[in-house]
């Protein structure tokens, strides 16, 4: 017999009729033998229309009060679902959060999960009732019983926390969709139902659009090792597996309040090849990397940052056994870059042998605005200057000085209480898909910050002030391109914020740069950021290349890039963005035969 945890989201309990279908779904999961326990989401839209209510009394209602009114979304399906399940015979009980024992954070609208007592639940269990449970919510602590909801995606982290609290045998989150795609198949209908994916593919995909799964959710799965799968309320199909890694045996106290960083790693066997003032149009990113690619070289990190005129400049890193190799195939190519072959001033190449990579690695760091910015400070505050960044979901890269790679490693364990990993082997990804999926977000903004003093401490400065308001930051891009303004060296650096928060970062920023020489924020919301993830990309030159060529066969301009091991990104002009989707999906072949329909 299995303990199994399922999760309905608020389309599958949208009406009378799909709440009773859940039930008979429930029962028959029962009748094979099973112990169940289901989380439930409120239903359709009634989320949608307390916030309504709210703001029509108060434009900027207290959040406590809107934890009071939206935790009865979820009291609602729950003694529903409870009903329709004793109609037909099967014995249940409808719990809150706070009846559960889920015990969080005293932050009101946003709470992290820091326990689970289970044993009301556990003594229903065992009475073999189907205990369903109202997501989204707990209660701050047993002594104040403050009503706390979880923010965004909370029913999922909701489920996935409680299979981790009573060990379950998996947790099954029911959606409108089969399972995982390889995109959003509102846009491409013809997006393929994967059979499974990993927890480190399934974050980066959550948090770029793929909103199926939250990554909070899979967060929990990754760190406790909770198999997942995601499947279609409105059939039977086996769905979507994700994979989590084996993981020790961890405390559930703090549950979501885990470390933010696992460890720090480090690379030696780093090289960069820049060029600088490239001309800004359709297909250079993509001859360049095709070129490099035919020669079997591998590139790790990809940065290309904001325009600067009409050019920009674009930076990577190779094994320094390959850096002889790819300095000669970007010298081969340069000419063709240019405007004219005789540019000289157009694509300069800039090649430096004395670097190192370090980063910190985590699951932790999901959602906490300010990793990056503690990164950057514990650097600065040792006088190591960052040259490169690179930003995934899960991982924070920085090029720097070889020379200043001890200074770094201890100042960055120290600061997050963590210790150097040990060199990775590298795992055969062969067997696996280069590209798994492709997603699309079009709710972010991009900001430039021109002109910033090339010094230790003024990446800190800016990215403190943003996590202090806790604006999240994706996709962090320093510009190779030195300036000297009155003697003192400058760069552009650039990045991402979700489009809502772009006002108040601006805000945030201006005084900070007002007395830099120049400096100046620019907000572009006209952007789209599309990617493409997948484990088997790592050790298969070409992949960059092939996206690359993808968006320039449409002449879709790319404005910047970054890259992870497992994730390439390209900021796209926003009306290009679903061009841009189309485009990368059908490159990677990632089309299935059948035509997905999501329900309304």
């Amino acid at each position: 017999m299995a303990l199994i945890v399922q999760k309905f989201g608020g389309t599958s309990v949208g009406t009378v009729e799909r709440i009773q279908a859940v039930a008979q779904r429930i029962k028959r999961t029962v009748q094979g033998g099973n112990s169940l326990v289901v989380v439930v989401s409120a239903m359709g839209k009634s989320t949608d229309v307390l916030v309504d209510l709210a703001q029509q009394i108060s434009p900027n209602p207290c959040r406590r009060e809107m934890d009071m009114l939206l935790s009865t979304g979820e009291q609602v399906s729950i003694a529903l679902l409870s009903l329709a399940l004793q109609e037909i015979d099967q014995p249940a009980i409808s719990l809150t959060g706070a009846q559960v024992g889920i015990v969080t954070e005293a932050e009101h609208s946003r709470a992290r999960i820091l326990e689970i007592r289970p044993d009301r639940l556990e003594h229903h269990l065992r009475e073999g009732k189907v205990v369903v449970v109202a997501g989204f919510q707990g209660i701050s602590s047993v002594e104040h019983l403050e009503i706390t909801t979880l923010g965004r995606g909370g029913s999922d982290t909701s489920a996935v926390a409680l299979a981790a609290a009573l060990k379950a045998d998996f947790c099954e989150i029911y959606t409108d969709v089969p399972g995982i795609l390889t995109t959003d198949p509102r846009l491409v209908p013809e997006a393929q139902l994967m059979a499974e994916i990993t927890c480190d593919e399934m974050l980066e995909l959550a948090s770029l659009g793929a909103k199926v799964l939250h990554p909070r959710a899979v967060e929990i799965a990754r760190n406790y090792g909770i198999p997942l799968v995601v499947r279609s309320s409105w059939s039977d199909e086996p769905g979507t597996k994700v994979v989590a890694p084996p993981v020790q045996n961890r405390s559930l106290v703090g549950l979501e309040i885990a470390k933010a960083v696992d460890g720090v790693e480090y690379d030696a066997d780093q090289a960069k090849v820049a060029l600088l003032r490239v001309p800004d149009r359709p297909g250079v990113a993509s001859k360049l990397f095709r070129d490099i690619a035919q020669q079997q070289v591998d590139i790790d990190l990809i940065i290309q940052s904001i325009h600067d005129g009409n050019s920009n400049d674009i930076a990577f890193t190779v094994v320094k056994d390959l850096l002889n190799t790819a300095e000669a195939v970007t010298s081969a190519i340069a000419p063709a870059l240019r405007s004219y072959p005789e540019a000289d001033q157009e694509a300069e190449i800039i090649v430096e042998k004395g670097i190192a990579k370090i980063a910190i690695a985590g699951a932790g760091m999901i959602g906490r605005p300010g990793i990056a910015a503690k990164m950057f400070k514990t650097l600065a505050d040792v006088g190591v200057n960052i040259e490169m960044i690179s930003t995934s979901e899960v991982k924070v890269s920085c090029v720097i000085d070889q020379r200043d790679a001890d200074r770094a490693i201890a100042a960055l364990s120290n600061a997050f209480g963590v210790t150097l990993s040990p060199p990775k082997n590298q795992a055969n990804t062969s067997h696996l898909p280069a590209v798994r999926g492709v997603a699309l977000d079009q709710d972010q903004a991009q900001i430039a910050i021109r002109h910033v003093p090339d010094r230790p401490g003024m990446a800190a400065q800016l990215f403190t002030a943003l996590a202090e308001a806790n604006i999240s930051v994706d996709m962090i891009i320093q510009s190779q391109r030195c300036r000297i303004n009155q003697g003192t060296p400058c760069r552009d650096i650039a990045f991402m914020v979700a489009e809502g928060d772009s006002s108040q970062a601006e805000v945030i920023l201006q005084p900070l740069i007002k007395d830099w020489l120049d400096a100046a924020v620019v907000v572009n919301k006209a952007i789209a950021k599309v990617s493409i993830v997948g484990s088997g990309m790592i050790g298969h030159p070409g992949v960059a290349a092939h996206f690359f060529a993808a968006l320039a066969q449409e002449n879709i301009n790319i404005e910047m890039i970054a890259t992870s091991e497992i994730k390439i990104s390209c900021v796209v002009p926003q009306d290009r963005g679903v061009d841009a989707l189309k485009a990368a999906h059908s490159a990677f072949n990632l089309a299935g035969t059948k035509t997905v329909t999501v329900p309304a």
